[in-house]
């Protein structure tokens, strides 16, 4: 009777265990995560795109920081928000030529606030956000630009917890010459190469996380000085970038490498 009924008493306990705790391990561009959660496919205000091509996990403050964006873009009146890759389910290094995305503190939040209904998985798998920059690169996209995206990178950037918001130079120029008042949190929207489509939203390393490896903070000001003007004047395609650094050992077990 025991060797019967064992199975499910083993399937018992293991649905009652509580998670592994959170460990974040290195940097952004070289780290992993021990118990990362899943992003849900659809939440108040957000709905995951390109899931065949994207992860979605990441270190449970990640996740309350996206779904509290999304809370707070429904109510300034903005369509859901598509969310793309944030990181594997261990961390690591992400498919796609991602850098970062290795220890569950990124998101992709793509640009695409145009009013658009609820979507099916496939349709969402399909979608393709335009960019909200010109070809050339040198300004935004006027027939794309709006308010919209003013008050969504605003919502992004002032969010607790966050270190900086990844944009493309032209967008994050657009900004420097619109934005009155209180300017003060575009010292965390940062300009970076393509994010033409989508910002990166990037945590600091969360309290007591010691083995997380955090970078320096954005320059003091709003960062609308000469520094953004170097951006315009470099190729339009800059050099690749240096291989990543090595995973920490920690890292290489956590991944089975």
């Amino acid at each position: 009777m025991l060797r019967a009924v064992l199975p499910l008493l083993l399937l018992i306990l293991a649905a009652a265990a509580p998670p592994p705790p959170v460990m974040i391990i290195g940097r952004p561009n070289a780290g992993c995560i021990i118990g990362a959660e899943r992003l849900p496919d659809a939440a108040p205000g957000l709905q995951t795109i390109r899931a065949s091509r994207s992860a979605f996990w990441g270190a449970p403050l990640l996740i309350e920081t996206l779904e509290e964006l999304g809370f707070q873009a429904q109510a300034a009146g903005l369509p859901d928000l598509y969310v793309g890759d944030l990181s594997a389910p261990h961390g690591g290094p992400l498919a796609g030529g991602h850098a970062g995305h290795q220890i569950g503190l990124e998101a992709d939040v793509w640009f695409d606030l145009a009013p658009h209904p609820p979507l099916s998985a496939e349709a969402r798998d399909a979608l393709d956000p335009p960019s909200l920059v010109r070809p050339d690169g040198m300004d935004v996209d006027p027939a794309r630009w709006s308010a919209a995206e003013v008050t969504l990178l605003r919502l992004a950037a002032m969010l607790p917890g966050i270190d900086r918001v990844l944009v493309n130079p032209a967008i994050k120029r657009r900004l420097c010459q619109e934005v009155t008042g209180d300017r003060s949190w575009l010292r965390r929207i940062r300009p970076w190469w393509g994010h033409a489509s989508h910002m990166h939203i990037r945590l600091r390393c969360p309290s007591g996380q010691r083995q997380c490896v955090e970078g320096p903070p954005p320059p003091p000001g709003d960062g609308c000085d000469a520094t953004l003007d170097w951006w315009f004047a470099q190729p339009e395609h800059p050099a690749p970038p240096a291989p990543p650094p090595p995973l920490p050992a920690a890292c290489r077990v956590v991944l089975g490498r």
